[in-house]
């Protein structure tokens, strides 16, 4: 069963998306909030498997929520998915540097909607690979480095060959492909390299990426 934390400002917005889990077999909403501070008490009290979480909100934002809940080792389980009405903008990258697996607009398609709740509770980054080029094409382009960049040097060669694939928005079978390996290696390559970095997931990968000079625009 997948749990979710439905955490949004409008009761309305709140009561849709809740209507649609509810009817799933396979999904239960375990608790909502109405301001970012309660969504990260409410994360903490359930230990929820997904946390929608509306970008701008009263007391507490979606990106600061976000963070808290990232920065909490006692939440690693939670994947946290940014709800926005705007599509991709500089808010939802913060929300992304902040922690967050991926985003949703709250205009999607209900099957959509329910498809991306299921993806984000198996651990993988709501960025598809033509978002993940869009993002970088916007937000990514020439960020400032990291002064830090130590944990680098823990990634063989190949592991830091597939993370500048990730960023550059391919997926696992485009990265296999590329490196002339199976999908299940790539696969493989990309979860060590994210282990070895500690970072939550690819959303997290790819900004790590440009940060610290893996790639940059238009090369690796």
């Amino acid at each position: 069963m997948i749990r979710v934390l439905l955490v949004d400002d409008q009761p309305l917005i709140r009561s849709g998306f809740r209507a649609l889990l509810d009817a799933e077999d396979d999904i239960v909403v375990v608790a909502e909030a109405a301001d970012g501070r309660d969504g990260v008490t409410l994360a903490q009290r359930h230990l929820p498997d997904v946390a929608l979480i509306d970008i701008q909100m009263p007391v507490v934002d979606g990106i600061e929520a976000t963070r808290r809940i990232a920065a909490d080792p006692a939440l690693a389980g939670v994947h946290v998915v940014i709800l926005t009405n705007y599509g991709l903008n500089e808010y939802v990258f913060n929300a992304l540097r902040a922690g967050a697996a991926g985003f949703l607009v709250k205009d999607i398609q209900p099957e959509d909607f329910l498809h991306s709740v299921r993806v984000a509770a198996r651990g993988d980054a709501l960025l598809a690979p033509a978002i993940t080029r869009k993002l970088i094409a916007r937000y990514v382009a020439a960020p400032p480095l990291r002064s830090d960049t130590g944990a680098l040097a823990q990634l063989t060669a190949r592991e830091r060959e597939a993370v500048a694939l990730v960023a550059q928005g391919l997926s696992n079978g485009e990265i296999a492909e590329r490196m002339v390996i199976t999908t299940v290696t790539a696969k493989t390559h990309v979860n060590r390299a994210m282990a070895k970095l500690n970072v939550r997931d690819r959303a997290q990968l790819v900004v790590l990426a440009y940060e610290s000079g893996v790639v940059i625009r238009g090369g690796r």
